[in-house]
């Protein structure tokens, strides 16, 4: 075997960036002090760019990223302290996420000088938000069956294609895709590059999807002989899949896997408390296995966290995360409108019943973004010489 879960060991956020918390939490009080239950349940899918501005003003956007590059150089522990308190908030961070999360670090391992300058400081000050083209039409889950081609011409690449479940692409000013620029369909792996994209081109046109919510976050993309200048690729031609699945490493572990459905519970919890009537054994359990399992979680994204501050690529690790935390927060709606249940004389407020209705119709895409589980557990198995 080449991985275990030793590889996951017990992490404290340091004293340091542990103090960020207070600051940050005045600051969210202060934002969204008069933002109702149900409106902020949609967290880090919702989408405020005047925040996120608000954030950046404060030097929160960039928060681990270099100096010299607009950053505040601080650790990924300090990033997940923010992270942290921005979900349980419910504040909404969609606009700035992608790029602060996972391009600008994409780009600062693998760019050029230019697109290192270019990029990352515009997106510290919440000038450039960027979206992720990873998934085609007809695909599935299949990340490799890339079809969106990129030509060469004499001036640069000619791109034609499409991509879907995209978040955010009618909103935001960049993105960075995963296309082919050689081979043929059935190469797999091979011939797959990373470009970044100016959405502002010709040729490029966008198709709201709404979700169960009947919010539109996602969107198809289409690309019709969109002309790319010559320096649109990330990092070298042809190695796009081996720097996808480093970015995706982001993507999956931080506490956004884990807290997305913590303002319901708390919410649920603190008018339980306030009803002043008896609780039900069964709800004790209830609760105190969204406790319990939260606090595994947080534990072993914490362990992630310390693996990125050390410069390391935990794939597998990160894989572990996003497949427990994805159960863990689909599982958390049902439980709590079973407790609902059991307390016939307990009386949720309208916007608790708004909040659990919004998740409830949100937790199904969990098990989707970032990786389905059977692509997460074949990671895992192939990391345990399964495969």
């Amino acid at each position: 075997m080449t991985a275990s879960l030793e590889s996951l060991p017990l992490v404290a956020i340091p004293p340091a960036d542990e103090a960020l918390r207070g600051p940050i939490r005045a600051f969210l009080e202060g934002k969204l002090a008069n933002v109702p239950t149900h409106i902020r349940a949609r967290t880090w899918m919702g989408y405020d760019a005047d925040f996120s501005r608000a954030l950046a003003k404060q030097g929160w956007l960039g928060l681990a990223l270099p100096k010299e590059y607009g950053g505040a150089g601080r650790s990924a522990f300090a990033r997940f302290v923010l992270v942290e308190e921005l979900i349980a908030a419910g504040a909404p961070v969609s606009a700035h996420w992608f790029a602060d999360r996972q391009t600008a670090p994409l780009i600062l391992k693998f760019g050029t000088p230019a697109q290192r300058e270019f990029f990352v400081p515009r997106m510290v000050r919440g000038e450039i938000f960027m979206c992720i083209g990873m998934s085609e039409p007809d695909t599935g889950s299949d990340l490799s069956s890339v079809r969106t081609r990129a030509v060469r011409t004499g001036t640069g690449w000619r791109l034609n294609g499409r991509k879907i479940w995209t978040t955010n692409a009618h909103r935001t000013q960049y993105m960075c895709a995963l296309v082919r620029t050689s081979g043929q369909h059935g190469d797999r792996h091979k011939g797959l590059s990373q470009v970044l994209i100016d959405l502002s081109l010709p040729g490029i046109s966008y198709r709201p999807i709404k979700d169960l919510a009947g919010d539109a976050h996602f969107c198809e993309v289409v690309f019709e002989d969109v002309d790319l200048p010559a320096d649109a690729i990330v990092g070298e031609e042809g190695s796009g899949w081996k720097q996808v699945t480093a970015e995706l490493a982001f993507e999956r572990s931080g506490p956004e896997r884990i807290l997305t459905s913590q303002l319901l519970a708390e919410t649920w919890l603190a008018e339980v408390r306030a009803s002043g009537l008896a609780v039900p054994d069964s709800v004790k359990v209830i609760a105190g296995r969204i406790a319990g399992r939260l606090a595994a979680l947080r534990t072993m994204s914490l362990a992630v966290a310390d693996l990125l501050d050390k410069g390391q690529n935990p794939e597998t690790d990160a894989a572990y995360v996003k497949d427990l935390g994805t159960e863990f927060e689909q599982t958390v709606p049902g439980w709590i409108a079973s407790a609902i249940e059991q307390m016939p004389d307990f009386a949720p407020s309208e916007t608790l019943q708004r909040a659990l209705a919004y998740i409830t119709q949100l937790c199904p895409s969990f098990s989707l973004r970032g990786g389905t589980r059977q692509i997460l557990r074949g990671i895992i198995a192939r990391s345990l010489g399964l495969r």
